[in-house]
């Protein structure tokens, strides 16, 4: 790598730590990033949203929460005067969800909707809002009350259960593929690569600001995240040869600052020495608590780790403890 690249790179992650520690200070301020002249990145609240406009309008990824759908609707219309087409959803949580409802009436189906073009484009003309189908399913049935409203649920689905482990489009001239990732953070994450764009939207398979969460009781695993980062990895592209040229495939975390593929490496890679590190703890038959205390983590914690809020270190450490014992 050239002194002018490594400079380079020096000084974009100094402005984007920058930008982090400021949006941490200011309380549901909203943040604009352009990745490219069609692409956008919209922050609040420490959600990322994925926008890409062109002439048949607007794809968002991940809304964000109810709180901020109104906001990040007036961003979506200072980018662009198109209608939003397609409000796509990479799981069921509140942060990605809780704007389906505001995005979707904002927007207009692409076909004249009923009939056979119903599955292309909500019963009553708003965005069609898309997601794997364990997200709808998690969205309308805890057995009692649905946790979400159903004009929030997702009107389009897509499902390995009967053989679609992808869902393809092509809007605004590029191919744009959901990818199916089972067990990774959840059991209905979906990655999705806009591929003209060189753009991929993670979602919470990827949060550059810690541990990933692992939600087990929702069908998440280590060894389903590990192999959606590879995914990932084998989606993603260096500028090889011209590293001097800005250039390579840019990938969107639900949380957290922009990752490039070397930065993805490295994430994959600490991921996977905790995940062995823990391995060879239970093989020796360390307790959960007795895992805890040695810090399996140790080395990255500076970086990732939390000891407060809604996803901790030792919350993680956990997960995996019993991600890895449930293979047993």
């Amino acid at each position: 790598m050239t002194l002018t690249k490594l400079l380079r790179l020096h000084l974009i992650a100094a402005v984007l730590l920058c930008a982090t520690a400021k949006a941490q200070q200011r309380s549901h301020d909203v943040d604009v990033l352009q990745l490219h002249p069609d692409f956008y990145v919209i922050s609040f609240d420490g959600a990322n949203t994925s926008i890409q406009v062109g002439s048949d309008g607007v794809i968002v990824v991940d809304g964000g929460s109810a709180i901020g759908a109104q906001r990040v609707l007036a961003e979506v219309k200072k980018l662009t005067s198109a209608p939003i087409r397609f409000v796509i959803n990479t799981d069921a949580e509140p942060d990605h969800v809780g704007a389906n409802e505001v995005l979707s009436k904002a927007g207009q189906s692409i076909i004249p909707v009923g009939g056979l073009n119903a599955n292309l484009g909500s019963a009553d003309g708003r965005a069609t809002i898309l997601a794997e189908l364990h997200v709808l399913t998690r969205m309308s049935d805890d057995g009692q009350k649905p946790p979400f409203p159903e004009a929030n649920w997702p009107t389009d689905t897509y499902s390995a259960d009967i053989q679609e482990f992808r869902k393809d489009l092509y809007v605004n001239g590029q191919a744009v593929r959901l990818f199916h990732q089972p067990a990774a953070h959840s059991d209905g994450d979906s990655i999705v690569f806009f591929r003209r764009s060189d753009v991929i939207a993670a979602g919470d398979i990827l949060d550059t600001r810690r541990f990933p969460m692992i939600d087990l009781e929702k069908g998440g695993s280590i060894q389903g995240e590990i192999d959606s980062l590879n995914n990932l990895l084998d989606l993603a592209v260096t500028s090889t040869p011209f590293v001097w040229q800005e250039g390579g495939t840019l990938i969107v975390p639900g949380h957290g600052r922009i990752y490039d593929r070397n930065d993805l490496v490295e994430y994959r890679d600490m991921i996977t020495i905790v995940r062995d590190t823990i391995a060879d703890m239970i093989m020796r038959g360390m307790t959960v608590g007795q895992v805890k205390n040695a810090d399996p983590t140790k080395g990255y914690r500076r970086q990732f780790g939390s000891d407060s809020g809604t996803w901790t270190t030792d919350m993680f450490v956990e997960a995996v403890y019993t991600s890895l014992s449930r293979k047993k």
